[in-house]
């Protein structure tokens, strides 16, 4: 159920609707996915968000990577989590090229020490080459096994900047970028005032924070906007953006006021589809 601008139920089809992408040819878009739990647990207790997440919360993942340019995330959740590949969907192909954009979201990944699972059926077989961005003092074998299965981009410092990672996806004209963690890449995109857009799962849970990392506090805090609400499964969805923009609706998304289910829970693992 959405409670929002245009409240009603809402099912799979028409999420991507509510989640909308603005116009990013003149600066990029990043929106951040999170979930944490009523004691805001941010992952169970084995480490890892999969554990607090539930049908209707990868559903809504999957209605905001579906028309989306990038899947931005960090080496060690990446691994941590078990991504596997950005596929394709051929309902979304009209949509994807009207729109000049690749068939799938390419999958950039940003890791200093190179240590990324690269065995087939992996994040690797992605319908679009991934693009892992490193640092130039990276291990040069590491560097060589890497590219034989991903674009490797070495960035100048001792550890990958995450300004500079948006503004090299953003140049090659991928502008709609969902960062999905982990902790640290999260932080610096914040840190560098990059975030556009925060949503976050609410799961209905007390777990315990033993397992959730701690990270450093922003220097310069914002308050962000309410959107909308989603609920499903007592799960809370919420949508927050800087400011007031609520970005512009795919013209081919169905209109969230035309349909009558609530969210499914179909639970694929993250990175199983786009």
């Amino acid at each position: 159920m959405l409670h929002g601008p245009q409240p009603g139920p809402v099912d799979d089809d028409a999420l991507s609707a509510v989640y909308p992408w603005p116009d990013t040819t003149g600066k990029p878009y990043v929106r951040a996915m999170m979930v944490c739990t009523l004691d805001g647990a941010a992952a169970g207790d084995d480490g890892l968000s999969g554990s607090v997440s539930g049908g209707a919360d990868r559903s809504v993942l999957r209605a905001v990577r579906r028309f989306a340019d990038v899947v931005l995330v960090g080496g060690g959740t990446m691994k941590a989590e078990g991504y596997g590949p950005l596929k394709a969907r051929p309902e979304d192909a009209d949509v994807r090229r009207d729109a000049g954009q690749a068939p799938a979201p390419v999958l950039a990944v940003v890791s200093g020490s190179l240590d990324l699972p690269l065995d087939p059926g992996g994040f690797t077989d992605s319908d679009v080459t991934p693009i892992v961005f490193t640092t130039s003092s990276a291990d040069p074998a590491r560097v060589e096994d890497v590219r034989k299965r991903c674009e490797v981009v070495q960035l100048p410092g001792e550890k990958v900047d995450a300004e500079q990672v948006v503004q090299q996806l953003h140049r090659r004209g991928l502008g709609r970028i969902v960062c999905e963690g982990g902790p640290g890449l999260l932080h610096q995109v914040t840190e560098s005032g990059l975030l556009d857009e925060a949503d976050i799962t609410i799961a209905p849970m007390l777990v315990g924070t033993d397992k959730t990392p701690s990270t450093p506090m922003v220097s310069d805090p914002s308050t962000m906007t309410l959107q909308h609400v989603l609920t499903a499964e007592e799960f809370l969805m919420l949508r927050y953006t800087r400011g007031t923009g609520t970005g512009t609706a795919e013209p081919s998304a169905p209109n969230p006021r035309d349909v009558t289910s609530a969210p499914g829970s179909d639970g694929d693992d993250q990175g199983a589809e786009s």
